[in-house]
């Protein structure tokens, strides 16, 4: 009787959810409860435990048959969504991912280019290179990229059509010819053999991850060997997740309105967990940002969401009803990507930044 009560009760909010019924300053004290309530769970009691069920975890995802799950739930949930729509949330490079605040003072057209360079920093990139961008998003990168080094031939992987249709005409408007666009399932994906990479660098696409020793077997095998390099030097693989300090999980539909909205099939990493599948990979340096640049960034597309509301509302309700799911569907897509952006902006805000935060790792091939 008391789980039909909560039931009900749960769908009555999200009913409340979808159609922008609960305010602001509702919203967020009830979200921080919920994050230091998954604080709580994610805790077992002592070191030894928390080890423990690590473990058993790592142990579970390597026997996984595949290396993601419900790959077209986060197309439709994230990748598929009216790309006019997103790009009033998002800054001048569509990076949708963490920016980077070292001051607090940045805007988001700056935070986004000081998280670019950082990566091409780290990556140690430079002119001339083969480079893939796996899970390449709207092109943030790869567009950054290509004209940063002209010389250098970008690749760009994403499992979105949409995306690769962003992309190329985002090139194509500032003249740029060294990008290509491959869309693909990174599950059944295989480059031909005569194709291989210098550098490559993914960025917030293992959070969609399960089975990360496949994963990293396959980006391996794509990176090119150092006795094939004129230059003799290390293919290098820089990767860019969001993390919990300390203990990774699985994102379940039981869990409640995130995940079946916004995360299905999804991972939340723990910091050091790519440490653990180095079978074809090996670390040579990691990084931890804290989480308040990811709560910033958040925070910056929601005030771009809330200030274009009429254009991005508009673009949703006639997008959906092209679709054929009528106008009411693209009303509730607009309110919920906006309580994602509140929920996540309070998430990695939670106890200073230092509960969840962005791991940047950089790795080398195995020859």
């Amino acid at each position: 009787m008391l789980k039909e009560v909560v039931e009900r009760g749960l769908a009555a909010g999200y009913t409340l959810l979808d159609k922008g019924l609960i305010p602001d300053f509702v919203l967020r004290p009830t979200i921080r409860a919920l994050c230091q309530q998954r604080v709580r769970e994610v805790e077992q009691g002592s070191m030894e435990a928390n080890h423990a069920a690590k473990m058993q975890w790592i142990e579970q995802v390597r026997a996984r048959a595949t290396i993601a799950d419900q790959t077209e739930k986060a197309n439709e949930q994230h990748y598929e969504v009216s790309t006019e729509f997103i790009m009033t949330c998002l800054g001048p490079y569509a990076k949708y991912s963490s920016c980077l605040y070292p001051t607090g003072k940045e805007t988001l057209e700056e935070a986004e280019v000081l998280m670019l360079e950082s990566y091409c920093e780290k990556a140690q990139l430079k002119d001339g290179l083969d480079i893939l961008d796996l899970g390449c998003g709207w092109g943030s990168l790869s567009i950054y990229l290509a004209e940063k080094y002209p010389k250098s031939r970008i690749t760009g992987l994403s499992n979105s059509a949409t995306q690769k249709t962003y992309i190329e005409s985002t090139a194509k408007s500032r003249g740029l010819t060294n990008i290509k666009v491959v869309t693909a399932d990174v599950n059944t994906f295989e480059f031909d053999n005569s194709t291989k990479f210098d550098r490559i660098l993914s960025i917030e696409m293992f959070e969609h991850m399960k089975n990360y020793k496949m994963l990293m077997s396959k980006i391996a095998s794509w990176l090119r060997p150092k006795s094939d390099a004129s230059s003799g030097e290390d293919s290098l693989f820089f990767v860019h997740i969001f993390c919990h300090k300390t203990m990774p999980y699985h994102f379940e539909e039981s869990d409640g309105w995130m995940a079946q909205n916004f995360f299905s099939g999804g991972t939340m990493p723990s910091h050091d967990l790519l440490l653990y599948f180095q079978d074809d990979l090996s670390i040579v340096r990691s990084w931890w940002l804290n989480g308040r640049h990811y709560s910033r960034t958040l925070e910056d597309w929601l005030k771009r969401q809330d200030r274009n509301a009429t254009l991005g509302l508009a673009e949703l309700e006639n997008d959906a009803e092209r679709q054929g799911l009528g106008r009411e569907h693209g009303r509730k897509t607009f309110y919920r990507f906006r309580v994602f952006y509140i929920a996540c902006a309070e998430f990695f805000g939670l106890n200073g930044g230092e509960e969840w935060g962005v791991g940047h790792y950089l790795f080398k091939r195995k020859d």
